[in-house]
């Protein structure tokens, strides 16, 4: 699976998690040149407290396109160490 936004690969893996229709992509399969801090964090009330990573690629900035749980409630913990992604960032096989 690609990860793919502004026709860059932002993360490439044989090994997503796939919960709630979204591929949850291991972290060391991210491309860091393209990932940026952000501060937004959501709660979610089965999975718990997620954060965000901005993309950045080309110039152009792709603000809290991406989210992982650092800490994920036990009922998640499949997707501990994994990265999802919105925000027009097209996943493709």
């Amino acid at each position: 699976m690609k990860a793919i936004w502004n026709g860059a690969v932002i993360a490439q893996s044989d090994d997503t998690v796939v919960l709630e229709g979204n591929h949850y992509f291991p972290e060391n399969s991210l491309n860091r040149d393209y990932i940026t801090f952000s501060n937004h964090h959501t709660m979610c009330a089965w999975k718990g407290q997620a954060s965000y990573y901005s993309l950045l690629v080309n110039g152009e900035m792709n603000t809290d396109a991406a989210w992982y749980y650092p800490d994920p409630k036990p009922e998640a913990d499949n997707i501990k160490g994994h990265v999802a992604f919105w925000k027009g960032v097209k996943i493709e096989a």
